[in-house]
Order: C-alpha cells, then structure tokens, then sequence
C-alpha cells in the first residue's frame, strides 16, 4: 500500500512539472494602422478610377519601341541580378520541404558489428558463464554483436508547432516569389530609363555637332571680318576658343554615350556591343499616359508590398511556433531487427528478432533562458517586420503622388522650354546677320548662340525625363513584372 501511494506521489508531482513547462509568454499584439488608413486617392486633384490602372497593363503592351522591348527580353534572360533571385527561391523552396519533411516520421536502416568482454566477477559475465546455447556449448568469453534492422523516429505535432514552422517557410517562400517580381519591375525600370538616358545622348551629340559647324562658320566670317577691318584679332581669338569648346564637349559626351551602352549591356548580361537603337524619333515621341487607379490597389499591384506582407505574416508564424517551444514533446521511437552475438544465429528466427517501442513526453522546466531568448527575438523580427511593411506602403503611395506631380510639372517644363529653344533659334538668325552688316559684334553673336545650345540641351534632357518619369510612375504603380 505504501508502495503505491508513493507512486501516486511521484506521478502527481510528474504531472505538475509538465503543466509548469507549459507557460508561455503571450506574443506583442500589433497593428497595422498604415495599412487601415490608406488614403482614397492619391491627391485632392485627381480622383482615382479603380477600373483604368496602367500597373496592371503587361510590360509587352507598354512599351512600343520595338528596340527597347528587345533590350528587355535579353535582359530578363541573362540579368545576373535576376538570376541570383530565382537562386533565392530556390532555397526558399528547399526551407518548405525541409520543413514538411519533420512532420513525418524518420525512418533509417542501419547494420553494426562489435565485441564486448564482461568481468567474470560480474552479474553480466557470472551470467553468460552459466547459460547455454546449446547443449554442451557455453556462451564464448568474448562476446560479438551484430545487428541490423530499421530505426524510426517520429515527433508528434500535438501542439501544432512543426505545421506552424511548415507555414512560416512557406510564407517566405511566397515572399522570394514577390521579391523576384520586384527584381523584375525594377530591371525592366532601369533598361527602359538608360535607354532613353542613351536616346537623350545622341541627340545632344547631334546638337553639339551642329554648334561645332555654327561656330566654324562663325570663325570664318569673323576672320573675313578683321581683314575687312570690320572686326578685331580678339573676335577671331573668341570664336576659336568657343569651337574648340564645343569640340570637347563633343568628346565628353561620345564618353558618356559609351559608358551609357555598357550600363545597357551589363543589365543585359552580357560583353560590351553596340545598343541598336533609332534616334531620329526621340524628341517626337510621345510620352504613353498613365491612369493611377486609386491607392489600395497598391497593396496588390505592387511585389515590393505583398512581399514585405508575407514577411510580415511568416514572422508572425514564427513567434506562434517560438512561443510552442514552451510546450513538452512527444518522441516516439522503434526499432525493429534482427540481432545476435554470432553471424550465423542471425538467421535463426524467431530467437535473434530485437524490437523495441518507446514514448516519451518532455518540456522544458529550469534554465529556459535560450527558449525564451528564442521567443523574444522572433517577437522582435514580428515587430520589425511591421514596421517595414508600413514604411513600404508608406514609400508607395509617396513615389505615386511625388510621380504624378512630377509628370503634369515636366510636361509644362517642355512646352516652354520648346518656345525658348524657338525663340532663341530665330534670335541666332537675327545675330548672325547684324553681325555679317557689321551691326552686332561678336559678343552678343556667342551670347545668343550658347543661350540657344544651352535651350536645346535642356530640351533633350526635358524630353529624356518626361519619358523616364511615365517608366517610373508605371514601375511605382506595380506595372513592369506581369
């Protein structure tokens, strides 16, 4: 009686144990405030239509320029960037299966040899020295084990831990997918901006060019001039000095236009080679028009936001399944084999099977402080991982409404740099001509011309940003990776 009720004591206490390793820490309640409170347009101005948004148009139907959309497929085939994103999926995908595979038991074949003496003056070896395996035969002094057989191991999910753990990985899985978008929306960004940038450099190469032959024929006129006795040595002097000018400016941007193809090439991937491009239509073109849709759209047409979304949502699996490591485990293992101390009484059946099955439930009781740490950092990842999904959405609807400012300003920038450049053209005319009658000198002759080259520059550069800045506004809006 006393046996039992000791026992009982024993189990009572055991019990009491396990429910105290069951305490856990409760998870930081968040809330995501920036997400709820979302604007319904993106200004005062523009009321946004949810059926008309150009993020949602494919990159293929944005973009017209045939050679721009070559320069993209190559890009998306052989972009190292890219293809470094693709690997992190990969990895991603091996997180998933690696944690699916812990749901299951673990099931391992093995085989094992060895010897074994045992004292003779021991229970073990006073035992093997009285017992025989067949009549007139004691078991040997020196003892061999073989074995071989199955080995199973099996952690039961009772609270759900290891599913969670599956779900977790599985969000950062889908996270690398939306991080891949977003290499692409980006990659696509960049060749479609260089590649105008490389457009607005041979135009301004042409215009430089044709300076350098004004300027030539300038000095010639001048020089025509001083022997006339209608001009002095130093307009010569100035207008020498002004072509030379010109022509180093040439050269400066010949630098940049080669450097602007190797930019284009290394997105492509591939060695330096000329950018097959046309030119003669850049300062025509006309910018595509942008339809902004209303900023919740954001949330799905943007991957930088869904993908810092799942971030968010695998954290917060993390901590659920950190929070679970506070909970006892239940291990099952078995065996199932056969063994004996010599080979060939291995085949002798049912006497050389071995099995064994074994349970065994454990929590955590002293010293958790690794656990808890465990806990506390993934409660701050959860954290850290809202106010990065906040800050996303927050920088979105920024880069729309900055963008949508930026487009309806450089449009009007244009225009009124198109009359500068007109006037200032007609001004050169007018210059030249008082200067070959001797009724302007040479001053105001360079004066006019650099305002005029100075124009059609920005002119070029107006046009390269009003392009850019449709490319940019259509990547912010989510377009660029369908």
């Amino acid at each position: 009686m006393k046996t039992y009720n000791y026992n009982k004591y024993i189990a009572a206490i055991a019990l009491s144990l396990v429910l105290a390793s069951c305490k856990a820490p409760m998870a930081t309640v968040i809330k995501d405030e920036v997400k709820e409170n979302v604007p319904q347009n993106f200004n005062q101005e523009d009321q946004g239509d949810a059926n008309n948004n150009s993020g949602t148009t494919p990159w293929r139907q944005f973009f017209t320029d045939p050679n721009l959309v070559a320069l993209i497929e190559t890009a998306l085939k052989n972009n190292q960037e890219l293809m470094i994103t693709l690997q992190e999926i990969e990895i991603a995908k091996s997180g998933v299966l690696a944690k699916k595979g812990r749901l299951t038991p673990t099931v391992t074949a093995g085989l094992g040899a060895g010897a074994t003496k045992a004292g003779r003056y021991t229970s073990e070896g006073a035992g093997d020295a009285s017992t025989e395996i067949e009549p007139g035969k004691e078991v040997p002094d020196i003892l061999g084990n073989f074995e071989g057989g199955l080995m199973a191991n099996w952690e039961v999910d009772i609270w759900k831990k290891l599913r969670t753990e599956k779900e977790s990985a599985v969000a950062h899985y889908l996270s690398t997918v939306e991080g891949k978008n977003f290499v692409l929306s980006n990659l696509i960004e960049e060749v479609a901006d260089n590649y105008y940038e490389l457009l607005a450099l041979d135009n301004q190469l042409d215009i430089i060019q044709q300076y350098t032959k004004l300027q030539q024929r300038a000095l010639e006129i001048s020089k025509i001039q001083k022997e006339a006795a209608a001009a002095t040595e130093l307009a010569v002097k100035k207008f020498e000095a002004e072509l030379a000018k010109s022509k180093a400016s040439e050269y400066t941007i010949r630098q940049e236009i080669t450097e602007k193809e190797n930019q284009i090439n290394a997105l492509c991937g591939r060695y330096p080679q000329p950018i097959v491009r046309t030119k003669e239509d850049f300062m025509t073109t006309i910018p595509q028009t942008v339809y902004t849709g209303i900023p919740s759209q954001l949330l799905a047409n943007r991957p930088d936001i869904k993908q810092a979304e799942l971030e968010l949502k695998s954290t917060k699996l993390d901590v659920e399944a950190a929070r679970k490591e506070f909970y006892p485990t239940l291990e099952i293992s078995a065996t199932l084999g056969l063994e004996a101390f010599k080979p060939s009484y291995l085949v002798k059946l049912p006497e050389s099977i071995a099995s064994s099955l074994v349970g065994e439930l454990a929590g955590p009781l002293i010293n958790k402080s690794a656990i808890k740490a465990n806990f506390q950092t993934a409660d701050a990842r959860q954290i850290q991982s809202l106010y990065e999904y906040d800050k996303t959405i927050l920088n979105a609807y920024l880069d729309v409404a900055n963008l949508m400012s930026k487009v309806k300003n450089i449009d009007q920038y244009y225009k009124l740099k198109s009359e500068e450049t007109k006037a200032l053209e007609q001004s050169i005319d007018i210059a030249n001509q008082l200067f070959r009658n001797s009724r302007a000198d040479y001053l105001e002759v360079l004066l006019n011309q650099r305002d005029a080259l100075d124009a059609k520059m920005e002119l070029v550069e107006a046009k390269q940003k009003q392009l850019s800045t449709v490319v940019d506004i259509y990547k912010s809006l989510g377009g660029g990776w369908k």
